[in-house]
């Protein structure tokens, strides 16, 4: 059934899409190439584009962030009998993931710093069966990646980077998604750069990357172009087909080129947002620990003592749309009632209460942040 939020027409929607005309003739021109809609050459140079820009040696794109956290398990030998360590506070494809191969999602709390996971909580759930620890960079910012780094080696651990929604965020100048052996990027309509759909992983592993390439494309070796080769293409092992298309990597190409002027847009919204809301009883302004660099993806304030949900009602009242990032894994039907998890995660829980995402995108003007901060300071004023 449809909700009554959902019905809003919101003068102040939760996120825009910032495109431009170099996105429009990027698509054009792969429409007007007339083949190589997929599998085109777009594809290379966007995963070069991106490597360049994370730092890191490898990258393979595919066709979301959930394929590409399945595949980046799946090449790392991750399976039946595994366990891999997860934040509940995080989009439920990051534990979905570990079933996709078969192994089992180890929910462990998070901190109060940056909303990742605790690197103590998660030393405390490692098992004989762990092989992988998936953090998550939440919202723009950076986990503890370093404390969590120090850990996985400790432990002889897998460090695999949910960094969806952290492209350009830094820690001391290191991107998110290089600190791991793995990470994984989304492309969702709504993350830093845009392509509709599409995701990506990273890797420093030569082996690992040949690995993505024949699992996202039903295991067939890619020595010439399936589309336009008469040559014989073996099938080596299991695959999907968990490609992007041409056009999306088109787009992608596009976006990158442009994601450095998005994430100060981005950071510039930020502190005029942080200017008007510091201050106000009743709100928490979220501060970044020094040497942390945050894009932005979205922009969470805490709101404690049990009034988070009626100033969202307030705000979508007045056609300004806010969102819960994100409702705990543990709690949901699926992991509770189905899988059976009983899971003590105070820290999770108590965030998961207070959180609320705000509207956040690059071209957001400051009127609209003027009267989403107005609207805020009212509802805790009392005017109605």
């Amino acid at each position: 059934m449809e909700t009554a939020a959902a019905k809003v027409s919101w003068k102040i929607p939760l996120f825009k899409i910032y495109w431009d005309e170099d996105d429009i003739e990027a698509v054009n021109q792969t429409i007007r190439a007339g083949m190589y809609w997929s599998c085109g050459p777009q594809i290379a140079e966007f995963e070069q584009g991106l490597s360049h820009y994370l730092g890191t040696k490898f990258c393979a794109v595919f066709s979301s962030g959930t394929t590409a956290l399945h595949a980046v398990l799946w090449a790392h030998g991750i399976g039946p009998g595994d366990e891999v360590i997860v934040p509940s506070f995080t989009f439920i494809s990051t534990a979905n993931a570990a079933l996709f191969v078969g192994a089992r999602p180890v929910f462990a709390d998070i901190e109060d710093s940056t909303f990742g996971l605790d690197p103590e909580d998660v030393e405390r759930r490692i098992t004989p069966r762990t092989k992988a620890i998936l953090p998550v960079h939440y919202a723009g910012g950076s986990c503890l990646i370093r404390e969590l780094r120090e850990v996985a080696d400790r432990h002889h651990l897998l460090l695999i980077e949910d960094a969806a929604e952290s492209f350009g965020a830094t820690v001391d100048g290191k991107a998110a998604g290089a600190f791991g052996q793995s990470a994984i990027l989304s492309f969702c309509q709504n993350k830093i750069i845009a392509t509709g759909e599409g995701g990506a992983v990273v890797t420093e592993s030569k082996e690992i990357y040949e690995k993505l390439k024949l699992l996202r494309s039903h295991g067939r070796l890619e020595s010439a172009d399936y589309f336009s080769s008469t040559d014989y293409l073996d099938y080596v092992t299991l695959g999907h087909n968990f490609r992007l298309s041409t056009f999306c990597a088109a787009l992608g190409l596009a976006q990158l080129r442009k994601a450095n002027r998005l994430i100060e847009m981005r950071r510039n919204n930020a502190r005029l947002l942080d200017q008007r809301l510091v201050g106000i009883p009743g709100v928490g302004v979220i501060t970044p620990p020094p040497g942390y660099h945050h894009v932005y993806q979205m922009y969470s304030i805490v709101v404690p003592g049990g009034r988070r949900d009626g100033l969202m009602q307030h705000l979508a009242e007045r056609g300004i749309m806010s969102k819960v990032f994100f409702h705990p894994l543990h709690k949901t039907h699926f992991y509770k009632a189905e899988l059976k998890y009983d899971c003590s995660l105070p820290v999770t829980e108590r965030v998961s209460q207070e959180i609320l995402t705000l509207p956040m995108y690059p071209a957001m003007s400051e009127e609209e942040i003027d009267l989403i901060s107005k609207h805020i300071r009212g509802f805790f004023s009392g005017a109605r």
